[in-house]
């Protein structure tokens, strides 16, 4: 189960990094992007072949240091259908080298479509008579649409033995504009925490099941409060480096053995080099290193 398989990368590696995988096609090494545009012309095609290529490289950079990756769609969509197959390539990738691999989709709906989504992205639907796989282990969703769209989500991901991560409260200053509503003595959060806590029930070895949140590292006072009631989650941590979480406060997020979270960081590891720096690889490994290190010196 996603759970168990995290928390196990977790400790072999003594790394709670997960690395974002965002393409910024304009951070791409020129030695990447020219070859792709020689090949293909300025096309969605050249585009999705340099992401696909340096995603690649940055696995293998950062696979020593990192328990998992997250890949952000919308840095895929933008790029159309080649951008879309880059997507499903690179996890595809991360899956053969063990790496688990969340899809930070945020989606969210009703009744069918719901499990349209969870099977497109964790599988277990019907094709033509067969179970369709995918090499995605978690997604996150968005709770906004109430709990029946959150329960075919939920029903998947225990068929599947796949992971969720429902947004709870999140790394962005406008969080607060509903997140922290006060509703019946909770705020929001807390409310979507409630539900979320009787989720789990089945959980790994490590006493965690597969139904996870976000919480974001720009609020350590929340996440020590819904550390305590939602304790058989895992939190995946976004919002350290440049959206300004403090990492000396990150203890707030895991539990008193040093799981219960991985903390996200994408820019600050992926494109930690200078342009034009041929050993651009050994810069991403480092910055890999590094993050993993002051993560665990704050524990």
């Amino acid at each position: 189960m996603f759970s168990q398989k995290l928390n196990q990368a977790i400790l072999d590696k003594n790394s709670r990094l997960c690395v974002g995988l965002d393409p910024r096609l304009n951070l791409i090494p020129s030695s990447i992007l020219n070859k792709s545009i020689q090949q293909f012309g300025k096309t969605n095609q050249a585009a999705a072949t340099a992401i696909f290529i340096f995603n690649k490289q940055v696995i293998d950079a950062v696979l020593p240091h990192a328990a998992c990756v997250k890949l952000q769609s919308a840095f895929y969509e933008q790029f159309g259908s080649e951008g879309v197959k880059a997507f499903w390539n690179t996890a595809e990738y991360a899956k053969k080298l063990n790496l688990p691999v969340i899809a930070d989709i945020k989606r969210g709906d009703i009744d069918s479509t719901a499990t349209a989504y969870a099977e497109a992205y964790l599988g277990g639907g019907d094709l033509f008579g067969e179970k369709q796989t995918t090499p995605i282990d978690s997604i996150t969703i968005n709770p906004f649409l109430g709990e029946d769209s959150l329960e075919p989500f939920v029903k998947i991901a225990h068929e599947t033995n796949k992971g969720l991560f429902i947004l709870v409260k999140t790394s962005n200053p406008g969080s607060k504009d509903l997140q922290d509503l006060e509703i019946n003595g909770q705020t929001v959060s807390q409310r979507i925490a409630t539900y979320l806590s009787k989720q789990n029930t089945k959980l790994d070895e490590f006493g965690y099941g597969l139904i996870g949140a976000v919480v974001g590292a720009t609020y350590p006072e929340h996440a020590k409060q819904l550390r305590q009631q939602m304790p058989t989650s895992i939190f995946l941590v976004p919002g350290i480096g440049a959206q300004g979480g403090d990492p000396t406060l990150l203890k707030n997020f895991f539990d008193k053995n040093g799981l219960g979270a991985v903390v996200n960081s994408s820019r600050g590891v992926v494109f930690s080099f200078e342009e034009n720096d041929k050993r651009y690889l050994k810069k991403i490994a480092q910055a890999a290193q590094d993050t993993k290190e002051l993560i665990n010196k704050n524990l």
